[in-house]
């Protein structure tokens, strides 16, 4: 009776949402993203996303549709920035509506790659979906030109390794909200510090927070990647440097602040200005 029942129930396949509250949420963190490389999508971009929010076309049409017009476009007159900033934006609401997720350090590869592959994001398209085989600096401004030291090419795999290894044997359900967002602010800065690829590191991490919070059940304010991104990022340059010679320590405590209000729904003042030094 019971196996005969259990026979009966099928799989579902996911397919698009169908909230236009939900879709337009998908676009806004995907439009946010951009920030944090100082991208903005074109006109023509937003018009797509606003027609696929009102269900006019889905997900591939608008995917489909923005591709043919940057192919028809002389390419004299494309502007790069916002061809990187549309092609990836709906490539990041098409990876938010799939339910499907691996918690694996993979998982950041192979985001990498759907997010960019066919895309001029100033590296070799080797290096799109593929680990760093060389080492890398750059100067912030919110670090008055000083650069973030990032994992050595030659212990990205060992490192991430050890991170997820790390993460997965947290038991989140045992721990205080305080603990949670001290854990997840962690994990976070530890990933990203690595910065596996030679560009699109920032994008390519949001994202799979966004999945893995998801998939752990955390009720989330993605409203914060909208309007956030860079302060995210800038978050992540303060929770990774140290200069003490200059008496600079790491500091978590931005990071904090941010997943204190996208998972907490606290009121932290989110202020760019004050993450410079």
């Amino acid at each position: 009776m019971e196996e005969s029942y259990l026979n009966k129930i099928k799989y579902e396949k996911i397919g698009e949402a169908e909230d236009s509250k939900e879709r337009q949420l998908n676009w806004n963190i995907a439009f946010g993203l951009q920030a944090v490389d100082n991208l903005t999508p074109s006109k023509y971009m937003v018009d797509l996303a606003t027609e696929n929010i009102i269900g006019t076309k889905d997900y591939n049409i608008v995917e489909k549709e923005i591709t043919e017009y940057y192919e028809k476009t002389d390419t004299q007159h494309i502007n790069r920035d916002e061809q990187e900033a549309d092609k990836v934006s709906v490539r990041i609401v098409k990876i938010l509506n799939d339910k499907a997720f691996t918690f694996n350090y993979l998982t950041l590869k192979q985001y990498h790659k759907k997010l960019f592959e066919g895309i001029d994001i100033g590296i070799n398209s080797k290096y799109i979906g593929e680990f760093r085989d060389y080492n890398i600096s750059k100067k912030e401004p919110v670090l008055n030109g000083e650069s973030v030291q990032y994992a050595d090419y030659s212990m990205i795999e060992d490192t991430l390794k050890y991170d997820f290894e790390e993460e997965v044997n947290q038991k989140y359900t045992e721990k205080t909200d305080t603990e949670k967002i001290k854990r997840l602010s962690t994990f976070t800065a530890h990933i990203w510090q690595v910065h596996p690829f030679g560009e699109g590191n920032t994008r390519t991490t949001a994202v799979f927070i966004q999945k893995y919070l998801n998939s752990k059940g955390f009720n989330i304010n993605n409203e914060l990647f909208k309007d956030n991104s860079l302060y995210f990022r800038n978050a992540l340059v303060r929770a990774n440097y140290s200069n003490i010679s200059k008496g600079i320590e790491e500091d978590r405590k931005y990071l904090i602040a941010f997943f204190e209000n996208l998972l907490l729904n606290k009121k932290n003042e989110l202020d760019n200005a004050k993450l410079k030094l």
